[in-house]
């Protein structure tokens, strides 16, 4: 079932290649979505895809790219809106 998450990443994830992390991440499980930092110092991960996909995906988000400290990861699951590809914004 195509499902979407919104995820708001917190800690040590801007300027250690988080959002493209999130991109190749996406990319192999085949979401679409995007990765953009917020004024606050949080990256917000927007996907759409099967909801198995995006499970996986969270527990990636969870981990981040090796710079990367990852503090928290809240998840808000919502219906898809259709978005095609995957931004780095």
């Amino acid at each position: 079932m195509k499902r979407r998450i919104v995820a708001l990443v917190s800690g040590r994830v801007q300027g250690v290649g988080y959002r493209a992390f999130a991109k190749r991440k996406a990319e192999e499980l085949g979401l679409s979505g995007y990765a953009e930092n917020l004024p606050d110092g949080r990256v917000e991960v927007v996907a759409e895809g099967e909801e198995e996909d995006l499970k996986l995906f969270i527990e990636f988000l969870k981990r981040g790219p090796r710079l990367a400290q990852v503090e928290a990861v809240e998840v808000t699951w919502a219906e898809p809106v259709g978005l095609r590809g995957f931004h780095v914004y």
